[in-house]
């Protein structure tokens, strides 16, 4: 230790860790793991394309072995596993990895199901057409070289790429301490943007995203959401939303299915479909009865039937939450700028795209000049040697040795060296008069290219010039249509924008199925018509609800058990006037025997107003509107319901109005609803009306001066009576008659208070509905049992009636 102690140096562990982790870690970087922003390519690509170019498998030729070029690749420039070297060619070959391949393989080379590709020594592969552009002009000197790992080689430090690869196909890797994930591009759109900035050199990210939509994935899909591009692009990082691109037939027996065409990117199809089937064995995905994969060659087609009655939207919902046919794909533009690694914006990247075609063009033009002046040189000294032809054959026969008669040459009529050879190298052929005006019209056209390249070298402008027209001609050679959709998302997106707001119609039915049709479905009858099928029920089902609301209004479904749950108008599925409609559990997370039994829309919760209830036993109960504006999805209690007692409706009021409630036996009480104190939304209420044995009430409604009380029985019959022969009186009494109830017309159903101008419906037990004019509806006193409406069959009776509101009066 004492004789060597002179060669022993004292370092701290911590710095040598650091400068030792980061020597390894910029090795990965630079090496291995980052494309350069030049041509978008790491080591490994570059390599295998360089080689196959070296190979002479153009597009034109025959495909050669890809254990033929990944041997090359190893030997040559790549001193790594074949695997990690096959793996990178196959992945540039595939149509589903790459937007727009390189490779042109032949044989298997995987699928977008995970299936690997076959073994090297199968398959074959040659460069593909476009890939011919990433090689172009790289014997003209337009790249540097450097020496590949044994120094006997030399390989490029970058191709010329004389198309933006780096934006078109993207690329991904993960080095150290940091990751890439650059999205694949339209390569037209790509153009676009850059010939936009060739145009303008000041151009903005905004006015990039006027011809860069956002990435344009091979496998297609759908993007949703438009401000995380642009954030991405402004930033150089962000994330976006890639969905399935889906649509939903309708099959026979009221049922539908989803057809999946497109999937997100870098999805493995097999395990999508495999996990979409243990979800439905879990029970985590309702309504789905069958799943299968009916993809082939002419493109994909994944195929969901679902159950009876389920609600395709819905389920699609599901699927995207729970499955990956909604993906995210994370935006890392990371690339290596001077062998550094950067973090570049998308104006950032297509400027260093630029200034590389602009060193390429550069050099490709000083090559071409220099080969042109070299041949002009020589061509001067030709012509020089034929206008002396006499001299320069005796000078060159009264040589001893070709040095002598070079020396001779240069000495005698001023050649160069280069010259003199080339006199030498002549054959006899050139002293034909053709020969001769042929090396005259070379010489010519040599000099003006010289002014040509000199011109160009000289002036930028030429320079951008030539990168704009050259890019156009690859964008008109190799262009497409865009693959990826691009819509915005649900946050951005308000849906009231997209929907039209107008009148529809919604039917209940006992069994508890929804609808909703546009108001004009059903057209003005004459009184005492038979109507037209409503919709197509089961035997023992029967429509019991029927209410007109606007689509953008929040509706509020109270049930049997008092509770409420809401949904927009909207959201309930459309259907054809005889259709069945959607089941309202699929809407509603409803509990067991759980039953709709009052619906009322609102228009906004934060109005000022109250909600006030009515029961089947003559409970009535007012509560603030704002109580019931957190409803959630599981419902929430709207009143706390005495034993065997239901709710049987429910209205939206100012705190000064007059209500009116009408029971199956005929009677009627109004009273103020001052007379309801305002009560908490569990509250049970106070009685409304004392009833008889077997009564119950059927109707609460509030009081418009003016107006008609409309009442309808089970056997079609009705009448309208003014509303001033109704008395206001005190909550809790016995009431007044309204109807003279006879066998033939049976017990009152429902009443409205309408105006001479209302339209009303009315539908039966069977689903036949017809629409009245309530003018044309005999006003009758209260003791009264009016006329014929519907004619019903003997086994019908009417369930429901809904008063129409004319546009002006909404």
């Amino acid at each position: 230790m004492n004789n060597n102690e002179h060669n022993i140096m004292t370092i701290d562990i911590e710095k040598e860790m650091k400068k030792s982790y980061l020597d390894y870690a910029m090795s990965v970087i630079v090496s291995r793991a980052l494309p350069d922003v030049r041509d978008g390519l790491k080591p490994v690509h570059r390599r295998i394309l360089y080689a196959m170019n070296e190979l002479g498998l153009s597009p034109e030729k025959p495909h050669r072995k890809s254990a033929r070029i990944v041997g090359d690749v190893l030997g040559k420039y790549h001193p790594h596993g074949d695997s990690a070297v096959y793996d990178a060619m196959v992945r540039l070959a595939q149509n589903f990895s790459t937007r727009y391949p390189l490779v042109d393989g032949h044989g298997n080379f995987g699928s977008v199901d995970g299936d690997s590709a076959a073994a090297m020594r199968y398959t074959e592969a040659r460069m593909a057409k476009i890939t011919i552009e990433m090689l172009r002009d790289i014997s003209k000197d337009t790249v540097d070289y450097r020496p590949n790992f044994d120094e006997t080689l030399n390989e490029p430090k970058v191709l010329p790429s004389r198309f933006p690869n780096l934006l078109v196909n993207g690329s991904s890797g993960i080095a150290v301490g940091m990751a890439t994930s650059i999205p694949p591009h339209n390569l037209k759109e790509i153009i676009d943007g850059i010939v936009l900035m060739i145009e303008n050199p000041d151009v903005t990210i905004d006015d990039l995203l006027s011809k860069v939509k956002g990435p344009d994935f091979p496998t297609g899909a759908i993007i949703t959401g438009k401000d995380a591009i642009k954030n991405a692009y402004r930033t150089g990082r962000g994330k976006v939303k890639v969905r399935a691109k889906t649509t939903i037939e309708q099959i026979s027996n009221n049922k539908s299915r989803i057809i999946v065409n497109e999937i997100p990117y870098q999805v493995n199809k097999a395990r999508l479909i495999e996990k979409i089937a243990q979800l439905v064995r879990d029970k985590k995905l309702e309504g789905i009865s069958d799943l299968r994969d009916e993809s082939d060659r002419n493109g994909m087609r994944i195929v969901i039937d679902l159950k009876r009655d389920a609600n395709p939207n819905i389920v699609l919902n599901n699927l995207y939450k729970h499955t990956q046919m909604q993906d995210t794909f994370s935006i890392i533009m990371i690339a290596l700028v001077d062998d550094e690694p950067r973090l570049l914006n998308l104006k950032q990247l297509m400027r260093y795209y630029l200034d590389h075609q602009k060193e390429v063009i550069v050099r490709r033009t000083q090559y071409d000049l220099n080969k042109a002046e070299e041949r002009a040189h020589i061509l001067e000294g030709l012509k020089i040697a034929l206008d002396n032809i006499d001299a320069v054959i005796s000078l060159i026969r009264k040589s001893n040795t070709v040095q002598q008669a070079k020396e001779g040459l240069m000495g005698q009529f001023g050649l160069t060296e280069k010259q003199a050879q080339a006199i030498l190298d002549m054959r006899l052929q050139k002293l034909t008069g053709l020969e001769r005006e042929k090396i005259e019209d070379e010489y010519n056209n040599l000099i003006k290219l010289i002014n040509k390249y000199r011109e160009i070298l000289a002036n930028e402008r030429l320079i951008y010039e030539i990168i704009k027209n050259e890019l156009i001609d690859i964008r008109t050679k190799y262009g497409d249509e865009r693959r990826t959709e691009i819509k915005a998302s649900v946050e951005e997106i308000n849906i009231e924008d997209m929907i039209e707001e107008e009148n529809t119609v919604i039917t209940l039915t006992h069994f508890g199925y929804i609808k909703r049709l546009p108001e004009d479905t059903y057209k003005i009858q004459r009184r005492g018509g038979r109507g037209i099928s409503g919709m197509s029920t089961r035997d023992e089902d029967f429509v019991e609800d029927l209410f007109i609301t606007s689509t953008h209004d929040h509706l509020l479904f109270f049930t049997n058990k008092g509770k409420v749950y809401t949904i927009r108008a909207f959201e309930i599925p459309e259907a054809k006037r005889q259709a069945k409609g959607t089941a309202i559990v699929n809407l509603l997370q409803l509990e067991n025997n759980e039953k709709i039994t009052a619906v009322i829309p609102i228009k906004e919760f934060s109005d000022e107003g109250f909600l006030i209830f009515a029961t089947k036993h003559g409970t009535i109960k007012k509560t603030n509107l704002e109580s019931y504006e957190a409803i959630r999805k599981t419902g929430l209690i709207a009143i706390n319901l005495r034993e065997e007692d239901e709710l049987i409706s429910v209205k939206k009021t100012t705190g000064d109005s007059e209500v009116i409630i009408v029971t199956a036996q005929g009677m009627a009480i109004r009273f103020n609803e001052n007379d309801v104190r305002n009560m908490g939304r569990t509250a049970m209420g106070v009685k409304a009306i004392s009833l008889n044995n077997g009564d119950g009430v059927v109707s609460m409604n509030l009081v418009e001066e003016g107006s008609y009380l409309l009442v309808i029985s089970e056997k079609g019959y009705g009448k309208r009576t003014p509303l001033d022969e109704y008395r206001c009186q005190t909550r809790g009494g016995k009431g007044i008659k309204t109807y003279h109830i006879k066998s033939h017309t049976g017990k009152l159903v429902n009443a409205k208070i309408v105006e001479e101008d209302d339209e009303i419906m009315m539908i039966s037990r069977s689903g036949i509905i017809i629409r009245l004019n309530v003018s044309g509806i005999s006003q009758m006193g209260r003791v009264t049992q009016g006329v014929t409406l519907m004619k019903v069959e003997k086994d019908d009776k009417v369930m429901a009636i809904a008063k129409i509101v004319p546009e002006e009066d909404e």
